[in-house]
């Protein structure tokens, strides 16, 4: 039997998610197993309750599950709709047809709502819509990481507020890393998961639900439900358990996850992603990229960078990978080759922003293009003073 497989020394995973994950918590997830229903466990449920509302912004029970994130996406929809029913779906890139493909997949009727990728939604245009039809919900993605451009989620929940549709937000790649406040801006279904801001290997996602939602959550002619039944799961959380066999390892980690997070300070936190992710755009333009994305609307989690005329995309992937043991990512839809992104969230400082500087710039060097050396790390250390990080 040949070994298995080992990544190359020095591995550095600076993907959009999954994402480096730090020391404290891979010791946490390491630590022996415990029983599910055991008094251990119900204590970290309830310290993981305590912890992550003031991420969210809620006064909800968060609810927990073994999945990805496009579980809980699916599982938003199941406890929310019945077949036939219309859901309006915003969709300004990769992860907004997602939501729209699942839902047709359920058997809802999906008005989508498209924008240009790399542009905001425009939250004018979700009202006008909202005038002309009556939606069991609307579904948007807070952070769209295929090209690094956040919603105003509390502008569009000012806008569905004022109706009887239910506003259900992707997170997923946001939350930890971009400010949430659920209960404020009127997000009636929070999901989000585990590999991202949250700073935890992939595996656990999870789910807030405002009182409104769980109005129709507990009604029963929704989808038919078994391991996605919300009305289960916040029934279990009353004893801090969970319906079925959790991920016990993982929501230790998530605990360490959130200590780290609030020793530093949710505001701390907060900014340290937006003055990184800032330093990474300033010297990526100093190499000769172009931002992609709407340039008031840029993700502090998710850096989208538009290539040099001439240039594969797929080509830096591979030289950083291959040089470097750096991985990146392109992208996997209509922008392929055109655009690479980075994330700028889980066990990542200002070392990483400028080692990643230095790598794209010899990629570029690899590959052909003219760059002054030394001018991308000078300009993310320019942007830093100024941020006084």
């Amino acid at each position: 039997m040949k070994p298995a497989p080992r990544p190359p020394n020095h591995y550095r995973l600076r993907l959009p998610g999954p994402v480096a994950v730090p020391s404290r918590v891979l010791q946490a997830t390491a630590a022996p197993v415990l029983n599910h229903r055991g008094p251990e466990f119900r204590a970290i449920v309830a310290a993981v309750q305590e912890r992550i509302q003031p991420v969210i912004g809620t006064e909800n029970s968060v609810m927990f599950f073994a999945s990805s994130g496009t579980g809980v996406m699916e599982a938003s929809l199941v406890n929310i709709g019945a077949p036939g029913e219309s859901v309006l779906v915003c969709i300004n890139g990769q992860f907004g047809t997602r939501f729209a493909s699942i839902a047709k997949s359920l058997g809802l009727q999906v008005d989508g709502l498209e924008f240009e990728w790399g542009t905001a939604i425009r939250p004018q245009t979700v009202a006008d819509r909202l005038k002309e039809k009556t939606y069991r919900a609307v579904i948007l993605v807070h952070n769209e990481s295929s090209t690094g451009v956040i919603a105003d989620i509390e502008a569009i929940g000012k806008v569905v507020r004022e109706t009887p549709s239910l506003f259900i937000v992707d997170s997923v790649s946001g939350l930890g890393g971009i400010s949430m406040r659920q209960d404020e801006w009127g997000v009636d279904v929070l999901v989000s998961a585990s590999q991202k801001a949250l700073m935890c290997p992939p595996g656990l996602a999870l789910v807030s639900a405002s009182a409104k939602a769980r109005e129709v959550i507990q009604r029963d002619d929704r989808f038919s439900r078994f391991y996605w039944d919300f009305r289960s799961v916040l029934t279990s959380l009353e004893a801090n358990e969970t319906p079925f066999t959790a991920p016990v390892s993982l929501m230790a980690g998530l605990l360490a996850s959130l200590e780290l997070i609030h020793e530093e300070g949710l505001p701390e936190v907060l900014k340290r992603h937006h003055e990184l992710a800032s330093a990474f755009r300033g010297g990526a333009v100093a190499l000769g990229f172009r931002i992609y994305g709407q340039a008031d609307s840029l993700s502090d989690t998710v850096v989208a960078l538009q290539v040099p005329e001439g240039i594969d995309g797929g080509d830096i992937v591979r030289r950083l990978y291959h040089e470097h043991h750096t991985v990146i990512a392109g992208s996997r839809n209509k922008l392929n080759g055109q655009v690479i992104r980075i994330g700028t969230m889980g066990d990542f400082d200002l070392s990483d922003v400028l080692l990643d500087l230095a790598y794209l710039q010899e990629a570029l060097q690899h590959l052909g293009v003219n760059v002054q050396p030394g001018a991308a790390i000078a300009a993310a250390l320019s942007s830093i003073k100024k941020g006084k990080i």
